[in-house]
């Protein structure tokens, strides 16, 4: 299949709909990964976080109290969060296109919407373990960087260089 060590990470699964976190924890076990951690809220989830430094961050935008993207805000910009650049994979039914961007600007490394695919997970982890953006920080943003690809026809004075992880 790949070269990942599945078997080695660690997965913070967060989601209110307890099915749906079983089916990720089930794909995951498929894969092969054995630490997971899964959370029933965003609360919930901060503690896990703190206590347990997951690899990777599979999260729900939809649940009572603190929303996903408000979530990924606190990992990405909390002094106490333990690793502000883990790598989050929001899975969502919310997909208009102002919300991808929505979750996009907070620092989401990746989007997938529900349903899901086994085979739609399993791109998305391999693209964050083996083709990690590199994070970008500024005035307004803190996250992985937001460009796909290099737009060869800018030429303004913000151009990132392959060396460019940040902007002031």
């Amino acid at each position: 299949m790949n070269g990942i060590r599945f078997d080695k990470l660690r997965v913070l699964i967060v989601d209110d709909n307890p099915h749906m976190r079983r089916l990720v924890v089930a794909i995951m076990q498929a894969f092969g990964v054995h630490d997971y951690f899964e959370s029933h809220n965003a609360e919930h989830a901060w503690s896990h976080l703190r206590e347990t430094n997951p690899d990777i961050i599979i999260l729900d935008w939809q649940m009572p109290g603190m929303t996903g993207i408000e979530f990924a805000r606190l990992v990405r910009t909390s002094p106490r969060a333990p690793n502000c650049f883990v790598p989050i994979i929001m899975l969502t039914g919310h997909t208009h296109i102002e919300q991808v961007r929505q979750a996009r600007d907070v620092g989401i490394n990746e989007f997938l919407a529900k349903p899901v695919s086994v085979k739609a997970i399993l791109s998305r982890l391999i693209n964050v373990i083996e083709h990690p953006r590199p994070f970008i920080r500024c005035a307004t943003y803190f996250g992985p960087c937001r460009r796909r690809k290099a737009v060869a026809a800018y030429k303004g004075m913000d151009r990132r260089c392959s060396e460019l992880t940040s902007v002031d």
